[in-house]
């Protein structure tokens, strides 16, 4: 983050955080404090250029899970390495020599994810409370080519990153202190798409490439 002062021409504009102006302080002023940042000062990200307070970073920062990584309001570039809160579990995966459809020439990749009933920790909606974990162990299905093993090993380091699942309130049940899905889709359909959540479906593989970058897994992830 690059500091500046308030004469910066780009700093006409609103701080999409607090919504005040960047030229004025920011609207955490004597809502939050830190030594040496003042509530005029105003950073901006290094890589995609958007600005906002200082103070107004570090409220969002504050607010978030606080795993050394940023995410830009804006335009969703991620500074640092994003974590979730993926309660403990178990991921699995091997090939079936079975095709999904839209893919007759390759086999299929099968991921079993398992993830049981436990208490939450301080990063969860209600520490200290029981979460509920409903079907268990759930299987979702790749197709074995180069690009479905591309987002095989992008799904490993999400995995890794605690960002497959969550804990939160079901969409499909409306329950709450439960382990669902954290915006990067599964196809956990593996002959049909009755629910929209099988093949064929073309697109798929490209949607959750995308997804997965929104969460800062990417290809440069692998070669690191």
């Amino acid at each position: 983050v690059r500091w500046h002062r308030r004469w910066d021409g780009r700093m006409d504009t609103d701080c999409t955080i607090c919504m005040e102006r960047l030229v004025t302080s920011s609207g955490y002023e004597g809502v939050l404090s830190h030594r040496g940042i003042k509530p005029e000062l105003v950073g901006r990200l290094g890589r995609c250029g958007h600005m906002y307070h200082l103070l107004c970073l570090l409220a969002m920062y504050n607010n978030g899970n606080k795993d050394g990584s940023l995410q830009c309001p804006t335009c969703k570039a991620i500074y640092g390495e994003k974590t979730g809160t993926q309660p403990p579990g178990k991921m699995e995966f091997h090939l079936i020599p079975h095709s999904l459809p839209g893919y007759t020439d390759s086999k299929t990749i099968r991921i079993v994810y398992d993830i049981p009933t436990g208490i939450q920790g301080p990063e969860h909606p209600n520490p200290g409370k029981k979460f509920t974990a409903r079907g268990f162990p759930r299987h979702c299905y790749l197709p074995d080519n180069e690009k479905g093993r591309k987002v095989l090993k992008l799904l490993i380091v999400a995995w890794d990153r605690r960002l497959i699942f969550t804990i939160g309130t079901s969409n499909t049940t409306g329950e709450s202190d439960t382990v669902v899905w954290n915006e990067i889709h599964h196809k956990t359909e593996f002959g049909s798409n009755l629910t929209g959540h099988g093949y064929p479906d073309p697109n798929y593989l490209d949607n959750v490439l995308a997804e997965l970058l929104a969460q800062g897994v990417s290809e440069a992830t692998l070669k690191d």
